[in-house]
């Protein structure tokens, strides 16, 4: 049998950071409990808790999707990494002793997986970092906040951001280190906010898919016979 991450939801969330599980997904429960070898009920239990998280919800007779943010849910969820990711920096008094080499590290991977032209691995890195970030400041709890938040943006990002400039959010990235090997915390928390809504910024929160789109061309009075 495939080696499969620890739970379902851990696999839904890892899938999203690194771009392979798209807004507007079905999840069929027969299809999930297959891959996993358990029960449609404990898939189902998976569900609920990830609807709870804000990464799916379920629609009736059709079963469960990855959410699809609207605009408003969108800058929501930037406002809330602006003022969790700031906070967190500006409270920091001191990081353990390997937390900027291994940020660094994961800095030259994103760089790595950008020189390479790999999408998903350059995706999932972009992510990752805000969380090993969190990790470092030794708190479980803001950890697990921002991976469900950095989902969330990502899932808005493929929606609404049509260009993402990778390699400046990688850069960003860096300097965020530096300014942290420095000491210089209240420096790093002002890049991390212009950072954020940088990307907020290169959003177009216009651009969202009409889901009618389809049907509406087939019915339109110009369509062909």
């Amino acid at each position: 049998m495939t080696q499969l991450p620890d739970s379902i939801e851990d696999s839904v969330i890892s899938a999203i950071l690194g771009g392979r599980l798209r807004p507007g997904t079905r999840l069929g429960e027969a299809k999930l409990a297959e891959v996993y070898g358990v029960s449609r009920t404990r898939v189902r239990e998976a569900m609920m808790r990830l609807e709870t998280r804000g990464i799916v919800h379920v629609s009736a007779r059709r079963g469960w999707f990855v959410v699809e943010p609207s605009a408003t849910e969108a800058r929501a969820a930037f406002q809330a990494r602006r003022v969790i990711e700031t906070g967190m920096l500006r409270d920091l008094h001191t990081l353990p002793g390997d937390a900027v080499a291994h940020l660094r590290a994961h800095v030259e991977e994103e760089r790595e997986a950008l020189h390479t032209g790999h999408v998903g691995s350059r995706t999932c890195l972009l992510g990752d970092f805000h969380i090993h970030l969190a990790h470092a400041f030794g708190n479980p709890f803001l950890t697990d906040i921002l991976r469900d938040l950095t989902a969330r943006t990502t899932l808005v990002s493929m929606l609404y951001q049509s260009d993402q400039d990778a390699a400046a959010s990688s850069d960003d990235h860096a300097g965020i280190v530096t300014l942290l090997a420095d000491g210089d915390y209240a420096g790093a928390a002002r890049l991390m906010d212009e950072h954020i809504r940088r990307v907020e910024d290169g959003l177009d929160l216009a651009a969202a898919p009409d889901p009618l789109a389809g049907l509406r061309e087939i019915l339109s009075p110009g369509a062909p016979a």
